[in-house]
């Protein structure tokens, strides 16, 4: 990549360092890796390291205060040898943000500093069985106890759980006013009544784990709630758009970069008919369109980060479709790439049969692309609304 993108000197390092990392690091073992289910845990020392596991929390908490532009610099690049080890990272961010933007003093004093340092990682969870995309049909209950509440239910598809130290989770305050009642809270791992379910075997995103969180008459302090009771949605939606949208756009970008890298690559030795299949127009048309694409993605995605870390507020509408173009393009170039690599992208000794099935589940998580789609409509509309 030529391009410069306006970047300042600083993040310019943070991007080449996370792409040093992703070259040096990661592509060794990412077949490895996605294989066996392996957590990327030497990568997240690495990170560390270099001082970027914490770049987006503020300085005083030991962080870079790069805000998450630097998070989505840093995902893109790990994402462009491995979606997997990217999305550990990524989701990484996305919990820590509520901690960020909702938490008490204490709770900033007490969190962040280890996760700005690597020592933690934490998790975010609002997810369950029946509460996919609906997230206002979470039935999992934080009931009032004293000065304790006690959490019962199960929480499905954690991305980090298990790994993590650090659980961020939404449950419902009362059971008749149900989702009005949603309220966050910090959970610790070794909090007792808190365990996990097996890890899920998944097609793609291996080195990413993902597994339930079961609460059974788990008992935390008050003052683990983060904000105020009823303000769980709120808190989980600024995540969402903040934190989380704008980095599994970013995971996405960099598997659709990394894909188009080595279609490009494999085009330029691959021979056909006494030449290479680059000067098949056939090919170049497909490698074009991937490029542009990428290049149109890209820049939405840098644009949404700039707006959030300039402190606007409602970017509801371009974080939805930051996410719907990124991972939609990962799809379309991960797909393309096995296409040009042949009966060769077919098979496992090439990364970009890694890359397609790493790419399927940026559509489905963090809200599918067809709600997605909804909620762009539906901000539209709103828009208009206000206009009149």
């Amino acid at each position: 990549m030529t391009m410069r993108y306006l970047l300042t000197e600083t993040q310019n390092q943070i991007r080449e360092s996370a792409r040093r990392i992703a070259d040096e690091k990661v592509k060794p073992v990412r077949a490895e890796y996605d294989e066996k289910g392996i957590f990327p845990w030497d990568i997240i020392k690495h990170l560390s390291d270099a001082n970027l596991y914490g770049s987006y929390i503020p300085k005083e908490y030991g962080g870079l205060g790069e805000g998450i532009f630097s998070a989505a610099l840093i995902t893109e690049q790990l994402g462009r040898a491995c979606g997997g080890i990217a999305l550990a990272y990524s989701a990484n961010a996305f919990a820590t943000t509520p901690i960020i933007l909702f938490g008490s003093d204490e709770q900033k004093n007490k969190y962040l500093p280890e996760i700005a340092s690597g020592k933690k990682i934490a998790a975010f969870a609002i997810t369950e069985k029946q509460a996919g995309s609906d997230v206002s049909a979470i039935k999992s209950t934080a009931i009032q106890d004293g000065d304790h509440y006690v959490l019962n239910g199960v929480k499905q598809w954690i991305i980090n759980a298990g790994e993590a130290e650090v659980y961020v989770v939404v449950f419902i305050t009362d059971v008749e006013r149900k989702a009005r009642s949603a309220t966050a809270f910090i959970v610790d791992k070794d909090t007792p009544g808190f365990t996990f379910g097996p890890k899920d075997n998944k097609m793609g995103i291996r080195a990413s784990t993902t597994r339930s969180l079961i609460f059974q008459d788990c008992r935390i302090h008050q003052d683990q709630m983060l904000g105020k009771v009823g303000q769980g949605f709120r808190v989980a939606m600024k995540a969402f758009d903040f934190a989380s949208r704008p980095g599994m756009s970013a995971q996405a970008l960099g598997i659709a970069q990394g894909a188009l890298d080595e279609a490009v690559a494999y085009a330029q030795q691959r021979i056909q008919f006494a030449q290479k299949i680059s000067s098949f127009q056939a090919i170049q048309i497909m490698l074009a369109d991937m490029a542009a694409q990428i290049e149109a993605s890209r820049l939405l995605l840098y644009h949404l980060c700039r707006l959030i870390d300039g402190g606007e507020q409602n970017v509801t509408k371009l974080a939805s479709m930051c996410k719907v173009l990124c991972s939609d393009i990962a799809m379309k170039a991960t797909t393309d790439a096995v296409q040009i690599f042949g009966g060769y992208g077919y098979m496992k000794e090439f990364p970009v049969e890694k890359m397609m099935r790493d790419a399927k589940v940026t559509q489905i998580y963090d809200g599918t692309n067809q709600i997605q789609r909804l909620v762009i409509a539906t901000e539209m509309t709103k828009e208009f609304a206000r206009q009149k």
